[in-house]
């Protein structure tokens, strides 16, 4: 067996997020949205369509769905980590989540526009197997690398994740572009081959972390019991984060703003191609342009945090934030929102990363279990998505306009900055 610090297996480790990113990039944030708007519309004549009976606009069913599969995997989080801290079975429900996501993804190629109800429980499964991987992934980090080592290798594991993930983009862009070189008869079939890509890729480089991890032996056999040992250890996580307000205060700044956030990221595509009228070529440069600069932004917000404090780091991104909603309220032209998708990216990457580093500051230094307090920390970025992408969705619905749901978005960046100030992070963690 492998010991840790290894570097083949930490390589190991970390190709799985070579393996899984893709489908995060390709089908939750670039091609499968705009190819879901595309074809229902032309399915059903109108971007209203028939969901089992139900008549509903198709932007709005598709945030619903987002909605839906964050609060599955905010329901069964607490069980899943209760599964990996004590049965020893890490591996085997990475396995199955990793294949429940890929074959989702693969099933997607089926997906033609018409058979919608077929397409959104493709892509909600697809979105429950990518997450509830990642709870097992993760929690052989230990277990992989000591104290010492596990940013680096997290970091490693997140560098092949966007390099892999990038080479597959441009692939299915060549693809789409040059369809008649490749043997398709429209963009619109080489994009379902693409779904098939991302299915492949994911289940097939997967084979390598699952080859070289091993589980630790089991603690206990797996049974009944266990599932409600995850519960059992977030109600002790939510106990110690009540009696410590500045950790409080934190993270009721970041549920907040993560509201905002994760909405916004996750929505973007649909709101350029509704709004501003962008086609699929020009939103895929788009996410490419993002995934570039949210590494500048990652390390400047960082550099900035160094310099200034945590606090003021955060504080920084989230007036840019709403400054980028406000913008996206009026914005008209394909120019202008080049530019605000830049400053998104920009943005996005720096909070995401100062967000994470400054929650892991906070935790006690006496803790040995941290996995308990990320999970804590995870569920509530989750459920903050669930809230997030419904409010979108339901202002899209009511307004028949996106760009008041973008404007809402406000009011979370707002409520976030101001528990921030309440934190006094740059007091408290000085």
């Amino acid at each position: 067996m492998l010991e840790k610090n290894n570097s083949k297996l930490i390589n190991a480790w970390a190709s799985f997020d070579w393996s899984n990113s893709v489908y995060n990039l390709i089908v939750t944030a670039a091609i499968f949205p705009i190819y879901y708007m595309n074809t229902t519309e032309a399915a059903f004549g109108s971007e209203m369509v028939q969901f089992f009976g139900i008549t509903i606009k198709n932007s709005v069913l598709f945030t619903y769905a987002i909605s839906c599969s964050f609060l599955i995997i905010v329901l069964i989080s607490p069980f899943l980590s209760g599964i990996a801290d004590y049965s020893g079975m890490k591996k085997r429900f990475m396995q199955i989540f990793t294949y429940l996501g890929s074959f989702a993804c693969i099933g997607l190629y089926f997906f033609t526009g018409e058979n919608i109800e077929y397409g959104i429980i493709c892509s909600v499964l697809a979105s429950i197997g990518y997450t509830g991987s990642l709870v097992f992934y993760n929690g052989f980090l230990p277990e992989v690398a000591t104290v010492d080592r596990m940013d680096k290798v997290s970091a490693k594991g997140f560098s092949l994740g966007y390099i892999g993930s990038v080479i597959l983009l441009i692939l299915n862009l060549v693809l789409y572009q040059k369809f008649e070189v490749f043997g398709f008869e429209n963009g619109g079939e080489a994009t379902r081959f693409g779904f098939i890509l991302v299915g492949v890729w994911w289940v097939s480089f997967a084979q390598i972390a699952f080859y070289y991890l091993k589980d630790q032996g089991s603690k206990e056999k797996f049974s009944l019991e266990i599932l409600g040992y995850g519960i059992v250890e977030l109600k002790k996580v939510f106990t110690a984060v009540k009696s410590k307000m500045v950790m409080k205060r934190y993270l009721s700044s970041f549920f907040l703003f993560s509201m905002g956030v994760q909405t916004v990221m996750l929505l973007a595509p649909l709101f350029a191609d509704k709004e501003i009228g962008m086609d699929g070529d020009e939103m895929i440069i788009i996410i490419l342009i993002l995934q570039i600069l949210a590494i500048g932004g990652a390390y400047f917000f960082a550099w900035l945090s160094k310099k200034k404090g945590n606090g003021f780091s955060i504080s920084t991104t989230l007036i840019i934030w709403i400054v980028i909603c406000i913008s996206g309220f009026v914005v008209e032209g394909k120019i202008l929102f080049y530019a605000l998708a830049a400053c998104l990216g920009f943005v996005m990457g720096g909070i995401q990363s100062i967000s994470r580093s400054t929650y892991a500051k906070l935790i006690p230094n006496k803790t040995r279990d941290t996995a308990s307090y990320f999970s804590f920390y995870d569920i509530t970025e989750k459920l903050a998505t669930v809230i997030g992408t419904l409010a979108y969705g339901y202002i899209d619905q009511v307004t028949d306009s996106m760009r008041y749901s973008m404007i809402f978005m406000v009011l979370f960046f707002i409520g976030g900055y101001i528990f921030l100030q309440l934190a006094n992070l740059t007091k408290n963690m000085s």
